[in-house]
């Protein structure tokens, strides 16, 4: 490991979440208030939002924006189909919590989406802001996706269409990131300067404690868990690395620069634990939360925080020759 990489891992961002695990497991009632974690959420989601469309107002939309956006939204939809096949084979799923776990594999985590950018631009490899309409548009088409794939068994759920295809395309993160991201690339650089001191210079402050807090809460969660096996561990696993690998080259493909192509690969290796849970509470409310809930938060999020990420960045640079540290 070099330099570059031991300074992204030693990070503040990394650490305070290493906090929260390490406080968890030595069971400390340390602990951030829900109220307080609900703020410091939509905080980051405002300001991640607003940043990449301010980015887009200086850059503009082209062709490469496009197909960003193209292949955000087919990963979405393609990534849970196969994901749902190895959850009914090799993770013995039924087809209802397989097609919940597989939205949740097909959809993106925004807090894993925030510390890749802040790591990559340690590395030297920032993104392009435009990645933040790429990540918003990638959560409605792997819920979809999951939802078909549970009720090719026939199970109804319990809710409308109406009241799913709300909660789908008007879920709080979707509509907080979509609307920032349109205020951002109204207002352009000009307008940001008046709100720069909120949204921008608390920006990794606030970041750092909503990490400690997600530490907290992966940790608690898997201590608690029943209903992980170690078939399912391997799942959490795995398919970040496949889908991580096959984002990145997807991005590498269709002409993203090092560090868009990263984020791509990043995006498509996270996994859901805010916006799809929402959704599989109300579209189908009989699949296990215990199940979809802890492979998300407590084995593939940590496991992409703390070293997926590194892996992404550099199979990035390796596909591009771009300068992103190997970990």
């Amino acid at each position: 490991m070099d330099s570059v990489g031991l300074q992204a891992l030693t990070s503040p961002v990394v650490l305070f979440f290493v906090l929260g695990l390490l406080a968890a497991l030595a069971k400390s009632d340390l602990e951030i208030p829900e109220a307080f974690a609900k703020a410091m959420s939509l905080y980051l989601m405002a300001a991640i939002g607003l940043k990449g469309g301010i980015e887009v107002a200086e850059s503009g939309l082209d062709a490469t924006v496009l197909a960003a956006l193209a292949a955000g939204i087919t990963a979405g939809f393609i990534m849970p189909l196969y994901a749902f096949w190895l959850l009914k084979g090799f993770g013995k799923l039924d087809r209802i919590n397989a097609g919940a776990v597989a939205a949740h594999y097909g959809s993106i985590s925004v807090v894993t989406f925030v510390t890749a950018v802040e790591i990559f631009e340690i590395q030297g490899n920032p993104p392009q802001g435009y990645m933040v309409a790429v990540m918003a548009t990638m959560e409605s088409p792997a819920i979809l996706a999951g939802l078909l794939l549970a009720r090719g068994g026939g199970s109804g759920g319990g809710q409308s269409t109406k009241e799913l295809l709300h909660e789908v395309l008007f879920n709080a993160s979707v509509v907080l990131l979509l609307g920032a991201f349109a205020i951002g690339w109204i207002a352009g650089p000009s307008g940001f300067a008046d709100v720069e001191p909120f949204f921008g210079a608390m920006f990794k402050g606030v970041l750092c404690l909503f990490l400690l807090d997600m530490g907290l809460i992966a940790a608690r969660r898997m201590m608690d868990s029943r209903s992980l096996t170690w078939r399912l561990v391997a799942i959490a696993i795995g398919l970040p690395l496949v889908n991580g690998a096959i984002g990145t080259a997807l991005g590498v493909v269709i002409g993203l620069d090092t560090g868009s192509a990263a984020v791509l690969g990043v995006l498509c290796a996270s996994a859901s634990y805010i916006a799809v849970p929402a959704a599989m509470r109300l579209a189908l409310p009989e699949a296990d939360p215990g199940i979809y809930l802890t492979m998300s938060l407590s084995i593939t999020f940590p496991f992409n925080v703390l070293i997926n990420i590194g892996l992404i960045g550099a199979f990035a640079a390796m596909l591009t020759g771009g300068g992103a540290a190997v970990p």
